[in-house]
Formats: structure tokens, C-alpha cells, sequence
């Protein structure tokens, strides 16, 4: 029997089907913490160590090191450990990169890059990374994450998302709002503004759209509640279900389990993907009727990303659809 992977996506880039969190630590302390609740949960959240706000001037150095050497323990059950460098205007960022791969580029599941202002900005930086892998004889190509939070890569985010290697635009809230100057309020930064307000809503929306559109994986903004469990699985279910985003960041272990339950899929709909996959395969992918619905390979590419959202948020896939799928 053939697999989904090999049907439906024949000659395209798939699409990647990334854990619905992105949490970041910045000191060794809370990177370690991560990496427990990691061992506990599973691999539905990524942990980003930020060689960017974490790193104190003049230590950037052995921070970087110290983010490596974290990646490379045997801690990181599952390698979905990465990296955040410094953006293309500070003296170090190479540094960051050139530590990071030649430790742990074996590992490293992404580098994020941030504040680019346009998509020359990006580029020179995934040049640079390539060159390093080539330098160091890392033979895979790590994949990139793109903070959007300036106007110039805004204006440029489709150009962004189409690069070559980038996995993920990820929308960087505050600081998108602080480059308005006082323009946009205070409010813009939380809920209901974050998601009311037209410039942001608009930042949002653009970037959803030129992230989809080119194979790139959408990423939320932060939530700045911490406590109000409620609060945080709201935020995150507004921005999966209004404006299409299908991972989202973290700043604090509180975050993860809302974000990710409100990231699942609908639990009717992973239950029709699996009888759906399931009786498409024994017909080797022609059309099928279930519930009296015809179903062909426009619906079944549809329900197996989502089957694919459900296993890597954790959900409890049926038995027989793990074994042909996801053994």
C-alpha cells in the first residue's frame, strides 16, 4: 500500500508539518527547564534558545556555545532544539552561526533570523549559512525561520517567504508595534487589540497569506498572560482560526498546553481523515465515497495534513491509521 507522502504530494515541496509551539529560553537554567517538560510532554512544542535577548554584551560567545552544547546533550530527546542568532546588524551574528553549526549543525532542527528589513537582508544571511555548512562539511541544509517586525520586511514578506529554505515566518508583535512611533497603541500589543486593530490585523493577515502561499508554515506572536490559562488558549485559538496561523511562540511553560489544545485539530475531523485515508489507500488513492460524499486526492491532501497536525500535537490517533501511517 502506498503511502500519502508518496501520492499526493508528488514533485512539490511539501509542506512541513512543524510542532503548534515555539517556546523560547534564553538562560541555561530555563533552556534546561524546557527540555524537562519536553521529556514529560513529548515532542509537540520546539525549544528556541535565543542567542539574540538571552546573551549579555561582550558574552556572546560562550552563550552561543552554551545554546550548542545544550543541543548536543542528551537532554535533547528529540531534536527539536533551535536557535535564535542576532539580526544582520550586529558584529556577531555570524559568530552565532558559525558556533552553533559547527557544534551542533549535526541537530540543529532551524535558526531563527530576526529584524530583517528586507529580503536582501535574509538572504545574505541564509548565504552565509550555507557557506558555513559547506565549510564545516555539515551535509544538510538547515532549515531558516523568519521574524517579521519591521516595515521594510512587511513590505517584502512575500518576496521572504519564497526564499529559498525558509520554513516559517513568524510575526514579531512588539516589536512591529513599537516601529509605529506611538501610532499604534499600547493596547495593540495584548488582546482584543492584537487582533482588533487594523494595521496589526493587517500585518497579520499578510503575512498568514504569503507564508501559506509559498509553503512556509505561519508563526503567531507571543502572548504576554502567563497566568489565565483561559486567556492564553483563546489568543492562540483566534489566531488559528481567524487569521491561519498554525504554530505559535512561547515565553513561559505555562503557555505550551493551552496553545497546543487550541492549535489540534477538531477531534470529528481527525476521526473522518482516518476512515477517509484509511479506505483511500485500500483503493490505492482513486475516488471513494464516505458518508455519501464523493472524496478524491483534492480532500484526501486536505485530511492527511490534518491527520499530520493532530499526531505532532499529540492527539490519540486510532490504531490502525498509526500503524499504516505514522509507524
Amino acid at each position: 500500500m502506498r503511502h500519502p507522502k508518496a501520492v499526493l504530494f508528488a514533485g512539490e515541496k511539501p509542506f512541513p508539518i512543524l510542532p503548534a509551539v515555539d517556546h523560547y529560553a534564553g538562560s541555561e537554567k530555563l533552556m534546561r527547564k524546557a527540555l524537562q517538560l519536553q521529556k514529560e510532554l513529548g515532542p509537540i512544542f520546539d525549544i528556541t534558545c535565543d542567542c539574540e535577548d538571552g546573551a549579555h554584551a561582550g558574552a556572546e560567545r560562550a552563550h552561543a556555545e552554551m545554546a550548542a552544547g545544550i543541543i548536543m546533550s542528551e537532554d535533547n530527546l528529540f531534536n527539536r532544539v533551535g536557535a535564535r542568532v542576532h539580526d544582520v546588524t550586529h558584529p556577531h551574528w555570524r559568530q552565532d552561526m558559525e558556533i552553533l553549526v559547527g557544534i551542533a549543525g549535526s541537530r540543529l532542527p532551524f535558526i531563527t533570523l530576526p529584524k530583517p528589513c528586507s529580503a536582501g537582508d535574509v538572504q545574505v544571511q541564509i548565504e552565509a549559512l550555507r557557506d558555513i555548512e559547506r565549510e564545516l562539511n555539515v551535509e544538510r541544509r538547515i532549515p531558516v525561520h523568519v521574524l517579521i517586525e519591521t516595515h521594510g520586511a512587511l513590505r517584502e514578506v512575500w518576496e521572504i517567504a519564497a526564499l529559498p529554505g525558509v520554513e516559517s515566518l513568524d510575526f514579531g508583535l512588539m516589536d512591529f508595534v513599537s516601529g509605529h512611533h506611538g501610532a499604534i497603541p499600547g493596547s495593540a500589543m495584548k488582546s482584543p487589540g492584537q487582533f482588533d486593530h487594523p494595521l496589526v490585523a493587517r500585518a497579520k493577515c499578510e503575512i498568514s497569506a504569503a507564508a501559506l502561499a509559498c509553503g512556509v508554515v505561519p508563526s503567531h506572536n507571543v502572548t504576554t498572560e502567563l497566568k489565565d490559562i483561559e486567556y492564553i488558549r483563546n489568543d492562540a485559538s483566534r489566531a488559528r482560526r481567524e487569521f491561519g496561523y498554525l504554530r505559535m511562540w512561547s515565553i513561559h511553560p505555562n503557555q505550551i498546553v493551552p496553545i497546543v489544545e487550541a492549535m489540534r485539530p477538531d477531534f470529528s475531523e481527525v476521526q473522518a481523515a482516518t476512515e477517509i485515508l484509511i479506505a483511500a489507500q485500500d483503493k490505492d488513492w482513486g475516488p471513494i465515497q464516505h458518508d455519501g460524499k464523493l472524496h478524491d486526492r483534492a480532500s484526501y491532501r486536505y485530511y492527511w495534513e490534518l491527520l499530520e497536525r493532530a499526531q505532532v500535537t499529540g492527539m490519540d490517533i486510532p490504531a490502525e491509521a498509526k500503524s499504516r501511517f505514522f509507524a
